[in-house]
């Protein structure tokens, strides 16, 4: 689980020799969640991609973030003219 691989990779190029090491460190003492939790979390996911839900549920859901997302933009557009609650 946890794979070692060069850590320079994910550095700038010409990091520090010290940051090399304290990100090598920080990978080494990383903790790993227990086996029974990682199991326990795969069951609990696995389940949950399983279910299926109704067609009404699935457009309420998006009726309420169109409307959400209408909202926002409405606001953002009266704040960006100078009025409203952000203006």
């Amino acid at each position: 689980m946890n794979e070692r691989h060069d850590i320079r990779a994910d550095l700038e190029p010409g990091a520090p020799e010290d940051i090399v090491r304290l990100a090598e460190h920080l990978l080494d003492a990383r903790p790993l969640p227990s086996p029974g939790f990682r199991g326990a979390l795969r069951r609990r996911l696995e389940a949950r991609s399983h279910r299926v839900q109704p067609p009404a549920l699935i457009r309420a859901r998006i009726a309420r973030f169109a409307t959400a997302g209408t909202l926002l933009l409405l606001i953002g557009t009266v704040s960006a003219a100078g009025a409203g609650p952000l203006g």
